[in-house]
């Protein structure tokens, strides 16, 4: 268990009205209606034309020029992109709800910084050039971040604000790393700098078998720490009032957070906004409750990553715009008026 309930009181926000819940419950329904039809559009659309007669033959013939176009290409990166938008979106709240900082998103704690450091590494001192041997490195680095930010954060009692600075100290050290690296080798740099962007077009069956159990076992966590996460909302005192394990549930959501963003950063590079902008949106319409939080942005962050994926498909073609570039023109607008807004949910 992660939250040992006092008889007397609840380690979780008080019920929500029928009716309320009510609503919550269609509008997830909703949200995975919204998810489907956007990941029919990502099957469909594609930077090369193909009419509705061609997708389907692709998809059930998958045989010839279709369906190496529609089963390996598009299906492939709609797959990852629900994969990984999930992901992001989960790891996201969680540390939304860890650190207290509704601003707060992966690379906060520096496990994109950690990512995109050991990819570098591989490529300009161990030679590795193909995709299956990013997502290792990746994964590697995001999860080695991870940990180092919980011993410099959580050693002698872990804190929001400690884990915060920790993750914030050793994204500069690790981005200046980086820097310097690709300043200084050309090649290192011509690799990276499709990579960094974020992008769904070099999936594959392999890799999203790479990193399926990854991002399944980081899914089922985050969700399970809702009712602690919960708790913590409620300061240190009062959660620890309730029975909760602040340090175990500080590090596992450390945990879940590091193996769901390293998993996706491993698979489709750094994507910024997705895990910042879909909680935060979450939030003002469901309230501070993990426990519609997380399905919430499990759903609607796929939303936005496959959607901004057709976009940067549609506007270049026959080339394309990357998934990472759309996400940041997208996200930067939509989060300004957000956080403007006089009744922006808070923590």
């Amino acid at each position: 268990m992660l939250v040992d309930s006092v008889p007397e009181q609840r380690a979780e926000p008080a019920p929500a009205p029928p009716a309320r819940r009510a609503v919550r419950a269609v509008g997830l329904l909703v949200s995975l209606g919204v998810l489907a039809v956007v990941a029919v559009a990502s099957i469909a659309v594609g930077a090369k034309e193909l009419s509705v007669a061609q997708v389907w033959h692709g998809l059930f013939a998958s045989s010839g020029t279709y369906g190496d176009v529609v089963v390996d290409e598009r299906l492939a990166r709609t797959l990852l992109g629900l994969l990984a938008g999930a992901a992001l979106g989960l790891a996201g709240a969680v540390l939304q709800a860890l650190t207290r900082n509704p601003l707060a998103d992966p690379g906060l704690l520096g496990i994109n910084a950690g990512a995109s450091a050991a990819v570098v590494t591989a490529i300009t001192f161990f030679g590795v050039t193909s995709l299956s041997g990013y997502v290792w490195f990746a994964f590697l680095g995001a999860a080695a971040v991870g940990a180092l930010v919980w011993f410099l954060g959580g050693s002698r009692g872990a804190t929001p604000v400690r884990l915060a600075l920790a993750g914030t100290a050793i994204s500069a050290a690790l981005y200046g790393y980086l820097q310097a690296v690709m300043i200084t080798n050309g090649a290192a740099l011509a690799k990276m700098r499709f990579w960094t962007v974020g992008s769904l077009s070099s999936a594959t069956d392999s890799t999203i078998e790479q990193v399926l159990p990854f991002l399944v076992a980081g899914t089922v966590l985050a969700l399970a720490l809702a009712r602690p996460l919960n708790a913590m909302e409620m300061g240190d005192d009062t959660a620890r009032s309730l029975g909760a394990h602040l340090n175990r549930t500080r590090a596992l959501s450390m945990l879940a957070a590091t193996v769901l963003c390293g998993a996706a950063t491993a698979a489709c590079g750094p994507i910024v906004f997705v895990g910042l902008m879909v909680p935060h949106v979450v939030r003002s319409f469901t309230g501070p409750d993990l426990r519609w939080i997380l399905p919430y942005a499990a759903v609607l962050s796929p939303v936005l990553l496959l959607g901004s994926d057709v976009i940067g498909r549609v506007v270049a073609r026959p080339s394309e715009v990357q998934v990472g570039i759309i996400t940041a023109i997208i996200g930067g607008p939509v989060f300004i008026f957000l956080v403007r807004r006089r009744r922006t949910a808070q923590l």
